[in-house]
């Protein structure tokens, strides 16, 4: 589905975060130098944006900027790591590539980037004496928080891109579901009640990921988007996937809201009709960043005039532009919860789309069944 259900207006006060920092608001970490693997290389380095964005022009940290909670009258949280904060309004334990899955699953060895999912909650679960001591207590004191879990998924696919086909990278979505499905169920049974379970972006279209492939076939795009079209129905897929775990989690525990916000709808309909939010017609250029090999915040990066007339800040970020689209939509479903939110693909696309994803499912299994017959 493309709108964001909402079932009553959430009556939060506090506000904790989880996820990978799509919207820039994840903690920035420093990675040791090492034989990391291209696509994490890449992703590293696009996100030293981060590290240095306090040292820019103003006009290039306005694009850093979405605070969609002080509409919901919800403060803006400390990082939960942050040295003497004061975490009683909340706190944001969202870091920058973070995954789903655990980071022994990307390497056997020691990993640098030991911010999964499952770490994220250990962070929670840690400063929890802080903030409350008796289940009740925390009952009442959780109940009345707002928990946003992801966006994840993006980085767990982005890893495998360069070592794995989308084919190989299929089965692997529905372990990245259960684990956020399971680290819901975690968070309700410290008292949790109302969440925002984002989905994951249409990475197909995403300027860092068709960099990766740059020798592939003309056929493998859409030829209206110019995105890579298997990728994307790989995000199709996480995303049906994971409103079908979402139902099944509001049977299994009624008393709370949970909701489903859609990113790929708005994102897809900004890249197919960009005029109509008064972006540019190359509307898969990025802002900030190049010639060449360099990165936003390098010296020498190229800066676009108008950052407001472009989709993309910095490649795998959105620009402040997009993100208040996509925030306004989630917003104004909460603002009217009676009202569904503006829909982006109708009924009949997202129909289509769940048929062709399991259309391409049932077609890669049986290619992978022959693949191994004749072996």
């Amino acid at each position: 589905m493309a709108t964001t259900k909402m079932c009553k207006r959430p009556s939060a006060a506090w506000l904790f975060l989880f996820g990978a920092g799509m919207d820039m608001g994840s903690d920035p970490l420093f990675f040791p130098r090492g034989p990391l693997c291209p696509a994490l290389r890449l992703h590293l380095q696009l996100r030293r944006l981060l590290l240095r964005h306090r040292q820019q022009p103003r006009r290039v940290r306005r694009q850093l900027r979405l605070r969609p909670p002080q509409r919901l009258g919800l403060p803006l949280v400390p990082p939960s790591l942050a040295h003497n904060g004061s975490f009683r309004r909340g706190a944001n334990f969202a870091v920058g590539s973070a995954t789903a899955l655990d980071a022994a699953f990307f390497h056997g060895g020691k990993f640098p980037l030991n911010v999964s999912l499952g770490v994220q909650l250990q962070w929670f679960e840690s400063l929890k004496p802080s903030l409350c001591r008796t289940t009740k207590e925390c009952k009442a004191f959780f109940g009345r928080s707002l928990f946003f879990v992801g966006e994840f998924g993006v980085n767990d696919y982005d890893f495998c891109f360069l070592t794995k086909s989308v084919q190989e990278i299929m089965p692997l979505v529905p372990d990245v579901i259960r684990t956020i499905s399971t680290a819901i169920e975690r968070l309700i049974k410290h008292g949790a009640t109302n969440f925002v379970v984002p989905g994951t972006i249409p990475s197909g279209c995403a300027p860092p990921v068709l960099a990766l492939f740059p020798d592939a076939a003309p056929a493998e795009y859409n030829s209206t988007t110019g995105c890579l079209e298997d990728i994307n129905k790989l995000g199709m897929h996480h995303n049906l996937l994971l409103q079908d775990a979402l139902d099944k989690l509001r049977g299994r525990h009624p008393e709370a809201m949970i909701v489903y916000a859609d990113l790929f709808g708005p994102i897809m309909d900004m890249v197919e009709s960009p005029g109509k939010y008064g972006f540019e017609e190359d509307v898969l250029t990025i802002c900030c960043g190049g010639p060449g090999t360099l990165f936003c915040g390098d010296e020498g990066a190229n800066l676009c005039e108008k950052p407001a007339a472009r989709l993309f800040w910095d490649g795998v970020h959105l620009t402040e532009a997009a993100y208040r689209y996509i925030a306004d939509v989630w917003l104004d479903s909460i603002d009217s919860p009676a009202r569904e939110s503006r829909t982006f693909w109708t009924k009949k696309h997202w129909t289509q789309l769940k048929a062709d994803t399991a259309n391409e499912m049932g077609a890669w299994k049986l290619q992978d069944k022959t693949l191994k017959e004749s072996r």
